[in-house]
């Protein structure tokens, strides 16, 4: 297990709370964390939650967006975000999907996590749900260049480890058949 070090809080310079400078002090648990000796507020370093949706059409085909901001912006990914923190995962993940592709959805299950690095936040822990669509009309919506359907014999590169994870762990787990893709 890797220790927290001053590194991790190079930009957590003031308390939150109350606008004081932070310390950074080793802490009851014997971890490093920035606190505030003006209100005794202590500031936790957490992953970022996020969701991302594995969705197939009628004919196996998996749905992408092709992302128009950063982090990689022009790539391929799930439809995905980072959570809302008045939403549920189900409830982010339902309307990320909205938002990038137009398309109403439902859940039919949770794929399974992933807890990996990210360029923005350091770490992330994505949670990856099936869905199914139950309306709408396909168009790229948000923060969505394109949105649409890949056969899964011609993927593109794929943005995110997380997201390759899913999509790996949904076609190994539910027998997606390749060849009927053909």
């Amino acid at each position: 297990m890797k220790k927290l070090s001053s590194a991790n809080y190079k930009d957590v310079n003031y308390c939150l709370r109350c606008g004081h400078k932070l310390e950074l002090k080793t802490d009851s648990e014997n971890k490093l964390r920035p606190h505030c000796s003006a209100c005794n507020w202590v500031y936790y370093k957490n992953p970022i939650p996020a969701v991302a949706i594995v969705l197939f059409n009628e004919n196996n085909e998996l749905l992408l967006v092709k992302r128009r901001n950063e982090p990689k912006a022009g790539f391929w990914a799930l439809p995905s975000g980072y959570m809302e923190i008045n939403l549920t995962p189900e409830e982010n993940a339902i309307q990320e999907l909205e938002e990038e592709t137009g398309l109403k959805g439902k859940i039919m299950h949770c794929v399974g996590w992933y807890y990996g690095d990210s360029p923005i936040y350091e770490r992330i822990l994505s949670i990856g749900f099936r869905m199914q669509v139950i309306g709408g009309k396909l168009q790229a919506g948000d923060d969505a260049e394109e949105a649409k359907f890949y056969p899964l014999y011609n993927l593109p590169v794929i943005a995110f480890d997380a997201h390759r994870d899913f999509i790996s762990k949904e076609i190994a787990t539910h027998q997606v058949n390749l060849e009927a893709c053909r």
